[in-house]
C-alpha cells in the first residue's frame, strides 16, 4: 500500500510545470521519492528535470525502482522507453546544467537494475531494451563532447567525472557509436563502465577490439552469442591477451567447441583453455550450448577451481564419460541452474544422470530437459529423481513425448515441491497424430489437436488449484521462451543470417566453377 508521502509525490509530479517551478525548494532526500512517482506515472519531463538537477552522489536505477516503504510496487521490470530516454538525456543535461543553486555531487549512475521482460506494464507499452540503451547512451556521450566544444570553456566541468554503469549490448548496427563512446571515455564527463557485455552479429576483429576498450578486468558477465563465429583457437587467443579476473558469467556461441575437429596434437588446446578459465576465480556460470564436447567435458571443466552454480551443456553431444564426470565432479553439489537439453539422459545414462540430480538436489533451482526423449516408461524414475529437489523453482521439459496422463502424474509431484513457481511442459504426445517422430520439426510442432490440448491444460491447472498451488505458472511456449535481446535485434539478426547464407552460396558457386 502506498504511503501518504508517495501519494503527495504523485500529486506533485502529475504537473510537470508545477514540479519544475518548485524543484529548487525540494529537500534532497525527497528526490528518490519524486523519481519513483514520476516513473510510475511516466512523467518523462519530470524525470528529466530530476536527473538534470540530481543533488545526491549516487543514482541507482534498480534501487530507486525497487520496493520501498512508501511504494512496495517493484517497477524494475518496466523498461519504459519514455522514462529511460528521459533518464539518459537528463544525465547528459546534468553535466551541461549551469544552475548555481547547488553543488554537483553526482559521481555514480548505475543503470544495470532494469529487467527486460516480455509484457511491459507501462502505459506507453514501448520498451527501450539493452541494445537500445547501449546505443542511446553512446550517442549521448559523444553528443555531450560536441556540445561542450561549442560552449565557452567551463573549468568546473573538467573536474566532473560520473561513472555510468551499464550492461552493454553491441551488434554491427550500433558498433560505431558504442566504439566512439568507449574511445572518448577519458575525455567525457560521462564515463561508460561496462558491468556486462553481450556481443551478437559481430566480426571477431571488432569483438576483440571492443573487449579491449570495455575494461575487461572489471567485467562481471560476458555473452558472445549466435552470429559470432568463434572457435576454440579464437577463444584461446582472446584468453591469452585479455584477463577477466572479476568475470562471474561466461556464455560462448554455438560450436565454439567442436572436439570432432581435434587432431591428436590439438588435444592440449582444451587443457590450455581450461587452465585459462581456472584463473577466473569468480566464474560460477558457464554456458556452452550447441558446442560439441563429446568425451572432453572433464578436460575442459576439471581445471576450474571455483564450483559452478550455472551450467548449460544443452545439445553438446555428451556421452557416458561426460555424464559420469558430471555426476562425480566438484560442481555437482553446487549447481543451481542446469540445462542438459538435447541429450537422451534418462534412457542412455540413467544411473549417472540420476546421481547428478541427487548430488544437486539440495541446491538446484532451475532444471531444463528439453527434447531429452523422456517417455511414459521413464515416469517413475523422473518422479524419484525430482522429489528430493526441494528447492526447484523452474522446470522446463518441452519436446518430450509424454502423454496427458504422465503429465498429470508429474504435476501432482510439482505441487509437492514447495519452491516451484514456473513450468514449461510439452504438448502431450496423444495430441499429435500417431507415428510422429521426436524431436518434432517446426512443421509438425504446431499440427496438434488444439481442443484436446486445451482440455489437458485445464486438467493440469485444476491439479494446481486443488493443491492450493495457484502460485505455480505453467505454459507451453512451442517455439521457446521469450528472449528480450533477440526480440529487440531480430531484424538485424535476420539480415545478418541472410547475408551469411548469400556468402555461403557465392563461395559454393565459386568452388564449383574452379572444379569445372
Amino acid at each position: 500500500m502506498k504511503s501518504l508521502r508517495f501519494a503527495s509525490a504523485e500529486a506533485l509530479v502529475s504537473n510537470a510545470q508545477v514540479t519544475r517551478e518548485n524543484l529548487p525548494n525540494v529537500a534532497y532526500n525527497l528526490y528518490p521519492l519524486l523519481f519513483k512517482a514520476s516513473y510510475l506515472l511516466e512523467q518523462g519531463e519530470v524525470i528529466h528535470d530530476l536527473l538534470e538537477n540530481w543533488p545526491l552522489a549516487e543514482f541507482n536505477l534498480g534501487n530507486l525502482l525497487g520496493p520501498t516503504a512508501d511504494c512496495p510496487e517493484d517497477l524494475s521490470t518496466r523498461a519504459c522507453k519514455i522514462c529511460l530516454e528521459a533518464c539518459l538525456v537528463g544525465l547528459k543535461d546534468y553535466v551541461l546544467n549551469d544552475s548555481p543553486t547547488y553543488t554537483k555531487r553526482l559521481r555514480t549512475a548505475n543503470l544495470t537494475g532494469i529487467q527486460d521482460v516480455e509484457v511491459q506494464l507501462c502505459k506507453c507499452q514501448t520498451s527501450l531494451g539493452r541494445w537500445g540503451r547501449t546505443g542511446l547512451l553512446a550517442r549521448l556521450c559523444f553528443d555531450l563532447l560536441v556540445e561542450l566544444q561549442r560552449r565557452p570553456f567551463n573549468p568546473s566541468i573538467l573536474d566532473m567525472g560520473i561513472d555510468v554503469f551499464i550492461n552493454f549490448f553491441v551488434t554491427e548496427g550500433n558498433y560505431e557509436c558504442a566504439l566512439q563512446a568507449l574511445m572518448v571515455r577519458c575525455h567525457s564527463p560521462l564515463k561508460v563502465r561496462c558491468v556486462a557485455f553481450r556481443a551478437d552479429s559481430l566480426g571477431l576483429k571488432k569483438l576483440f577490439y571492443m573487449l579491449r576498450l570495455v575494461e575487461p578486468d572489471s567485467l562481471e558477465k560476458l555473452e558472445i552469442v549466435h552470429n559470432v563465429h568463434m572457435e576454440m583457437e579464437h577463444l584461446q587467443v582472446l584468453l591469452n591477451h585479455l584477463d577477466f579476473p572479476r568475470l562471474v558469467s561466461l556464455t560462448l556461441p554455438a560450436r565454439a567447441f567442436n572436439v570432432r575437429r581435434l587432431q591428436g596434437e590439438d588435444e592440449s588446446l582444451l587443457t590450455t583453455i581450461g587452465e585459462k578459465l581456472s584463473r577466473m576465480s569468480q566464474l560460477t556460470e558457464l554456458s556452452l550450448a550447441f558446442s560439441i564436447l563429446t568425451g572432453r567435458t572433464r578436460k575442459l571443466l576439471s581445471p576450474l577451481r571455483t564450483p559452478l552454480k550455472t551450467l548449460d551443456l544443452s545439445n553438446c553431444s555428451l556421452n557416458y564419460a561426460d555424464m559420469a564426470y558430471l555426476a562425480n565432479c566438484l560442481h555437482a553439489p553446487h549447481l543451481e541452474v542446469l540445462d542438459l537439453s538435447g541429450h537422451n539422459v534418462v534412457n542412455l545414462y540413467p544411473s549417472t544422470f540420476f546421481k547428478l540430480l541427487s548430488q544437486a538436489s539440495c541446491t538446484l533451482r532451475i532444471l531444463t530437459l528439453e527434447e531429452c526423449n523422456i517417455e511414459d516408461r521413464n515416469l517413475n524414475m523422473m518422479i524419484v529423481g525430482l522429489t528430493p529437489c526441494r528447492k526447484l523453482q523452474v522446470f522446463k521439459f518441452l519436446g518430450n513425448p509424454l502423454s496427458s496422463q504422465a503429465l498429470k502424474c508429474l504435476f501432482n509431484v510439482f505441487c509437492q515441491l514447495p519452491k516451484m513457481k514456473y513450468i514449461e511442459f510439452p504438448v502431450p504426445r496423444d495430441c499429435y497424430p500417431d507415428g510422429v517422430n521426436y524431436p518434432l520439426d517446426d512443421a509438425t510442432l504446431s499440427k496438434y489437436d488444439h481442443q484436446k490440448y486445451e482440455k489437458t491444460r485445464e486438467e493440469l491447472h485444476t491439479i494446481l488449484l486443488q493443491a492450493n498451488r495457484e502460485d505455480i505458472k505453467a505454459s507451453t511456449p512451442l517455439f521457446g521462451s521469450y528472449d528480450p535481446d533477440i526480440q529487440e535485434t531480430s531484424n538485424e539478426l535476420g539480415a545478418f543470417l541472410l547475408q551469411s547464407f548469400r556468402d555461403a552460396l557465392e563461395n559454393f558457386t565459386t568452388a564449383l566453377k574452379k572444379m569445372n
